[in-house]
């Protein structure tokens, strides 16, 4: 009996779990389930505060390259020029690179940016982003897909205001402040916002990286700004004709002291201007940064080396001149060369601008009052050619086939047709210099005159245009 009773019991227990088999596994069939959901949505909020880390920090970069590109031109680039200008025209000097800071950001909120930036032809943006209308938080991911079109906006806007006003370094002391202001206002509508359209912009003619027809190397501006702003340096200075008494009439910088100043800022800000090219916080933002540095370097030794061979003592405005002279050549280099080949660039750009400078300007005699054209336009050309022929594609891939695969960026790693390129970039950036400027300056010549007149020029521009003075020296008592 307790046998028999045992089996039932068995029975029983057995038909009880193969009823409660399905519930059971139902249970943990949901758990699991449940499990690998939350896992998922776990790993989904890992990646986006991942992404949003990464957004984070690139835009930190951004903004603060922004603003180090706004000191180059104001204070930098305003004390560079100033201290090379006699005293009665410091004022007015620097207030020219002052009021562009105001003048061109207006420009560029209301159409410039979209002439630049937006979708349009081959050499000249459209009007998608007139008034800055779909310009805000969300990024733009033709441009940088991790900070926001703003962010991007903002930055380009303050390569925008230092070209025009490296400019002025060719007609300081004599143009009016009216027709400096209108000759701008033009210039960069017609020559600026093409040029960085066509190098940068979606669709552009001379863009490397959204499939130009033509894919120019500059990474941070040796066409759009250097030789754009140096080639219609020379063109302002031989229309305007020479300073009165030039050069017979010494016309020493009046303040070395700022001018040196000037010049350090402007080395600083300028890790801005080529690092910030990056658009990252990445390992390219690195690499452009130690390519600007050793530039800058060697091309101040460079420069400084030269005149002392020649004049037999190396002058402290040579030395930053030369500096200057580097920081441009290596601006379409910065993103695409190692740093030995950023060494060899700035030694050549030194000794080239100086000899621009020293030979060239005094064998022709125009008057480029403070070398915008020998230090940018020349140092500009000769740093997009030496890109086309340094350029690796082991600092930055740009260049891929049709699979994806990488291809060679310069000459010296392969690409001898990059050359063609390069060169094309280069006469299209001349080309448009020079008849965008000679058009413009015959209109402002035209409307209010570019000129101050002898007497002004005489008193200076600082009173003249400005009512002002740099300096009030009190009688000693």
């Amino acid at each position: 009996m307790p046998i028999r009773k045992l089996l039932i019991v068995g029975v029983l227990g057995a038909f009880l779990v193969l009823g409660m088999a399905p519930v059971l596994c139902a249970q943990t069939s949901g758990a699991q389930t449940t499990s690998a959901a939350d896992s998922s949505t776990r790993l989904a909020k890992l990646e986006q505060q991942a992404a949003d880390a990464k957004s984070s920090a690139d835009n930190a970069w951004m903004l603060t390259s922004a603003a180090l590109v706004l000191m180059m031109t104001g204070p930098g680039l305003a004390l560079f020029y100033g201290g090379l200008v006699r005293k009665k025209n410091v004022l007015g000097t620097m207030m020219q690179s002052f009021a562009l800071m105001a003048v061109i950001t207006v420009l560029w909120a209301l159409f410039s940016y979209s002439f630049s930036f937006g979708s349009g032809s081959g050499f000249m943006g459209g009007f998608e982003h007139i008034f800055l209308r779909g310009v805000g938080a969300a990024p733009d991911a033709d441009y940088s897909p991790t900070i926001p079109a703003q962010t991007y906006m903002v930055y380009q806007l303050m390569f925008a205001i230092i070209t025009p006003a490296l400019i002025a370094g060719a007609f300081a002391e004599r143009m009016k402040f009216s027709a400096m202001v209108l000759f701008t206002v033009l210039w960069s509508i017609l020559v600026y916002d093409p040029m960085a359209h066509m190098v940068w912009g979606k669709g552009g003619f001379l863009n490397a990286s959204l499939g130009g027809r033509f894919p120019t190397l500059d990474f941070a501006g040796g066409t759009v700004v250097h030789i754009t702003s140096g080639v219609s340096a020379l063109v302002c200075a031989l229309y305007l004709g020479k300073r009165l008494g030039y050069p017979k009439e010494p016309t020493p910088p009046h303040s070395v002291v700022l001018s040196f100043i000037g010049a350090c800022l402007l080395w600083v800000g300028w890790f801005g201007f080529n690092a910030g090219s990056a658009l990252a916080s990445g390992s390219l933002a690195t690499s452009a940064f130690v390519a600007t540095h050793f530039a800058a370097a060697t091309a101040a030794l460079g420069w400084a080396g030269a005149e002392w061979i020649r004049n037999g003592k190396p002058s402290v405005l040579g030395g930053i001149s030369g500096a200057v002279a580097g920081l441009v050549a290596i601006t379409p280099a910065s993103g695409f060369v190692t740093p030995m080949a950023a060494l060899g660039i700035g030694l050549i750009a030194g000794v080239f601008c100086y000899w621009m400078v020293a030979r060239v300007k005094a064998k022709f005699g125009y008057d480029d009052s403070l070398d915008a054209f020998g230090v940018h336009g020349a140092g500009g050309t000769i740093g997009a050619l030496l890109t086309g022929v340094f350029a690796v594609s082991a600092v930055n891939p740009i260049f891929k086939d049709a699979q994806g695969n990488t291809l060679a960026s310069g000459w010296i790693e392969g690409n001898a047709h990059q050359m063609l390129n390069q060169l094309v970039g280069v006469l299209i950036a001349w080309g448009l210099a020079i008849v965008g400027t000679l058009i413009i300056l015959k209109i402002v010549d035209a409307v209010v005159g570019l000129r101050v007149s002898k007497e002004e020029e005489i008193e200076g521009l600082d009173l003249s245009q400005h009512g002002e003075e740099g300096y009030y020296w009190e009688a000693s008592a």
